[in-house]
């Protein structure tokens, strides 16, 4: 796992897109969109946009069902291209199309999951660090020895890879797709906070509350 400073490619992270991967059934809450829960009186995908408008050039929604219960954030909301639910690499395919057609000068994507309320400030800068120095295809994030392939910097190129390994393969788990590829791993510390504390259920919106408190509101 590499430890990287963020100074090394600022400029260069500023101009990466991101898909924020809000596209789950959330059945573990009951349903619903979990990153229009609230914790600390903000919902958790505010805060996740909060952490990431700073990082990168712009932002999309992966959400699949009606668009329009997300229209007060002002984001693009593209659904998944692939059906029945296929998972999160259905998202990060439909944010590398919405990429390609519509920011065609960039090379990479971060993929972000919509339920990390804590992210770091930092998360585009070190990626992108490490996937530069390791001439790495992929880069993804962990903390805890423990990664977290949701998140991560996906070259542009190779959507229709990844296209192929979706509905021709049948290929559903993150890993098993960036193991084919080089894959840049960058660590974060997890305290005071887990940086990719994600809420699941309800005992773990709780979590979030107390956290929330911890990580300055």
């Amino acid at each position: 796992m590499t430890e990287l400073t963020p100074e090394l490619t600022q400029d260069n992270a500023a101009q990466i897109p991101c898909v924020l991967l809000a596209g789950g059934l959330a059945r573990r809450m009951g349903g619903g969109d979990k990153p229009m829960r609230a914790i600390g009186g903000r919902t958790i995908l505010d805060r996740v946009i909060a952490r990431l408008k700073p990082q990168c050039s712009d932002l999309i929604l992966n959400a699949n069902g009606d668009p329009a219960r997300f229209a007060a954030f002002g984001l693009p909301v593209v659904p998944d291209s692939v059906a029945d639910f296929p998972g999160p690499l259905a998202g990060i395919l439909a944010g590398l199309d919405w990429v390609a057609a519509n920011r065609p000068d960039a090379a990479w994507m971060l993929s972000a999951a919509g339920d990390c309320p804590f992210l770091p400030r930092d998360l585009v800068a070190r990626l992108t660090a490490a996937r530069t120095t390791e001439g790495a295809e992929l880069g993804v994030a962990a903390s805890g020895n423990q990664s977290h392939p949701v998140i991560g910097l996906w070259k542009v190129a190779l959507r229709e890879e990844l296209r192929h390994a979706l509905t021709v393969e049948d290929i559903r788990r993150i890993d098993r797709f960036t193991a084919r590829y080089p894959l840049a791993t960058v660590s974060w510390p997890i305290t005071p906070v887990d940086p990719f504390f994600n809420a699941n259920t309800a005992e773990d919106l709780a979590e979030a509350e107390r956290l929330a408190a911890q990580d300055g509101g």
